[in-house]
């Protein structure tokens, strides 16, 4: 199974975008693209992520 790149794109609490790199199986649930990207987020020094699945973009990358 090939692996793909997904850029997830999460809005925070002060109105900020941030990005991550999501590396994943092509057929991956997006929700399961989200929680990687959510909790990579979480460990880091920016504000608070919003935790709603709808508000995250997720574009795939290659």
């Amino acid at each position: 199974m090939e692996s793909w790149y997904r850029l997830v794109e999460l809005p925070a609490v002060d109105g900020g975008q941030y990005a991550y790199p999501v590396y994943a199986p092509e057929d991956a649930l997006l929700a399961d693209l989200f929680r990687d990207a959510w909790h990579c987020h979480d460990e880091g020094p920016h504000p608070r992520a919003r935790d709603v699945f709808d508000a995250a973009l997720i574009r795939k990358m290659g």
